[in-house]
């Protein structure tokens, strides 16, 4: 039997920040999904969630990509395009850290109500990138949330040790935007934690 390497086909990217983003890379097409969940008119609290992604290394990755859902700030998904065009949310952003001078992920959003009851505010992202041959789910919680955060059944299920890699810190700025600061750490001692689902 004949062993063959990996095909494109078979690998994650790092094409695919090009191909999945392309108006963020300058490219003449039009992306189907911004960096953008809320525009200025969606209700709620308008954050920021920065961060960066680093490989196993400690380097910092400049071609991954990574796709952002999550529930507007009454716990609800939009039900539709008409929805989505009155209440200027999407619940969905995709971009890629090749774009950005510090090669850092921006998404504009609003911060997320409660989907359920025991359910903590949370934004659930997809990481796509080099190295990798499926992509990676994660999750991030809110450090201002610890109520709760400790009621919150999955955030419950994870070792109490590695939570922390789940939470983003809140940074305010003067006069300027909320930041909610998470890094994704793609392994070694501090490894953002992953969901298999």
């Amino acid at each position: 039997m004949t062993t063959l390497k990996q095909t494109p086909s078979q690998t994650v990217g790092p094409y695919f920040a090009y191909g999945l983003c392309p108006q963020q890379y300058n490219y003449d097409l039009k992306s189907l999904f911004t960096p953008t969940i809320a525009a200025p008119h969606a209700a709620g609290e308008h954050v920021l969630l920065v961060g960066r992604v680093f490989d196993g290394d400690g380097n910092v990755v400049s071609d991954a990509v990574l796709e952002f859902t999550q529930v507007d700030s009454a716990g609800r998904f939009p039900a539709s395009r008409a929805d989505i065009a009155q209440t200027g949310f999407t619940g969905f952003a995709r971009v890629g850290t090749g774009t950005d001078a510090q090669h850092r992920f921006v998404v504009e959003t609003v911060k997320p109500g409660r989907t359920a009851p025991d359910a903590a505010p949370h934004v659930n992202v997809t990481v796509m990138m080099r190295g990798i041959l499926t992509h990676a789910f994660t999750r991030v919680y809110f450090d201002d949330e610890a109520a709760a955060n400790a009621a919150d059944p999955v955030l419950n299920a994870v070792p109490a040790e590695r939570r922390a890699t789940l939470v983003a810190k809140r940074e305010t700025q003067p006069g300027g935007a909320t930041i909610y600061r998470f890094d994704i750490r793609m392994q070694g001692p501090d490894e953002t934690v992953f969901f298999d689902v």
